[in-house]
């Protein structure tokens, strides 16, 4: 049975969601540590809703933490199981948000950081629907020789990572272009001069137009829904 997972929310500053972005937290870390950045790009997406889900398990390296798989570091493999064991609640949580908003499938965002990447990228891109957008800062991409025959569709992604990323090194930036690309899934990308493993004001800026752009309301039908 799959774990139920929460987090912290933020209402659509507009008052009526549109769409719902989606923050997955790094190793250690929980949901509190990405939803201000809700809080900062209300702005520009007034019509998004913001949830930032607590991962399911305890951290074993920061008890006060949360993972949403373990890592030893040890086990080449641990990465490919972690996701896959991780993956059931996080795509309930997302269904359940979804149905909360009254919003389909393709209203859907996620904004992930380090290991939050990591799950965004394999839930998102195996989604019966693909979401709107997959941002991801710091990550990688877990097992891309598999991605080409698993993935559902081809959303837009942009990956950001820190030059200077000792965590995950930003040789992971290029290995995760280089896989999506091999499955003909289009990846923008950017590089931030001089960052360790973190966010910021760039990525931040640039991460918000992205998801700006990929949450633009799509024009209403122009075919008459009136009868007789």
């Amino acid at each position: 049975m799959s774990q139920t997972i929460d987090g912290p929310r933020l209402p659509a500053a507009s008052g009526a969601a549109k769409s719902l972005v989606v923050f997955l937290h790094g190793f250690g870390a929980d949901g509190n540590d990405l939803i201000a950045i809700g809080a900062e790009w209300r702005r520009l997406l007034p019509d998004a809703a913001f949830v930032s889900p607590h991962a399911p398990e305890r951290c074993m390296a920061s008890p006060s933490g949360r993972q949403w798989f373990p890592l030893t570091f040890r086990d080449p493999d641990e990465r490919r199981r972690g996701v896959i064991a991780a993956r059931p609640a996080l795509d309930a949580f997302l269904d359940a948000e979804l149905a909360r908003h009254r919003l389909g499938p393709d209203r859907l965002a996620l904004v992930g950081f380090s290991q939050g990447t990591m799950m965004a990228l394999h839930v998102g891109l195996r989604r019966p629907t693909p979401p709107a957008a997959i941002l991801g800062f710091s990550g990688m991409l877990v097992s891309p020789e598999t991605v080409k025959a698993e993935a559902t569709g081809k959303p837009p992604i942009l990956l950001v990572h820190g030059e200077r990323d000792d965590v995950i090194p930003v040789d992971a930036l290029f290995a995760a272009t280089d896989g999506l690309s091999a499955a003909e899934i289009p990846v923008e990308w950017h590089l931030a001069p001089g960052l360790g493993h973190g966010i910021d004001g760039e990525g931040l800026r640039q991460g918000a137009a992205f998801l700006a752009s990929a949450l633009k309301p799509r024009r209403a039908s122009l075919r008459s829904t009136s009868q007789g």
